[in-house]
């Protein structure tokens, strides 16, 4: 059994010298009676392929995946408002999102393995205003819009590297999204300004119109997770 003294240095090894330098150190630690357990063999093939991947790949897949992933939240969020629209009107929506968001990005986060929220300098809940990691990257998205620069979904390294931050623009696209988030005059009808008031008194998610940035979601995505999905 390789000595628990030598796996460190065999990983520090791989580190500064060619893969078949590694190998020819990893047979010589080991004493002809001496036998690799499948444990120790799996975790340095492991970290060997893992070097293999270039940073281009690992952020091209965390892009790819982190796309996939928003999508899939926006899509069900959105067809959950629709459905609660439908059913209670836009008051009931509220109320809907009130109780029903956070459970439903946090069932996705827990299925993903990944931290998924949306966040906003506007925000109508107040736990969703954003990190300072968040802020500087809404302030370029928001200069985007300002300036007719298309936003692009961004990627961003935090944590010492061990954590990918995905994040994509989220602007009003219709109006349907007005009716809770537009002008309090001309869009928000008085009876739903009032719910919105009641569950949300601390609201800064109105006064929006058509193509503005709404907020981004952010999505914190372990490299660890993005290596063995290549």
């Amino acid at each position: 059994m390789i000595s628990k003294f030598i796996f460190p240095i065999l990983l520090n090894l791989m580190k500064h010298f060619p893969y078949f330098l590694l190998a020819i150190v990893f047979l010589v630690s080991c004493g002809p009676r001496e036998r690799i357990s499948k444990e120790v063999f799996d975790k340095v093939n492991n970290s060997m392929e893992a070097k293999k991947l270039s940073e281009a790949q690992i952020t091209q897949e965390a892009l790819i995946w982190g796309d996939s992933i928003s999508t899939v939240a926006q899509q069900q969020l959105m067809s959950s408002l629709h459905k609660a629209v439908e059913e209670k009107g836009f008051g009931g929506a509220i109320s809907f999102c009130n109780v029903n968001a956070a459970p439903i990005v946090s069932e996705l986060s827990e299925k993903y393995g990944v931290q998924i929220r949306r966040t906003s300098f506007r925000a109508r809940n107040q736990a969703n205003l954003p990190t300072a990691e968040e802020s500087q990257i809404l302030d370029a998205y928001q200069y985007n819009v300002e300036n007719s620069i298309e936003n692009e979904p961004n990627i961003q390294k935090i944590e010492g590297g061990d954590i990918l931050l995905y994040t994509k623009a989220i602007v009003i696209p219709s109006e349907f999204c007005l009716a809770c988030h537009g002008e309090v005059k001309n869009d928000i009808e008085v009876e739903l300004l009032d719910k919105i008031d009641s569950l949300y008194p601390n609201d800064l998610a109105r006064g929006f119109g058509l193509g503005q940035l709404r907020g981004m979601w952010s999505l914190k995505i372990p490299k660890k997770a993005v290596v063995n999905r290549l």
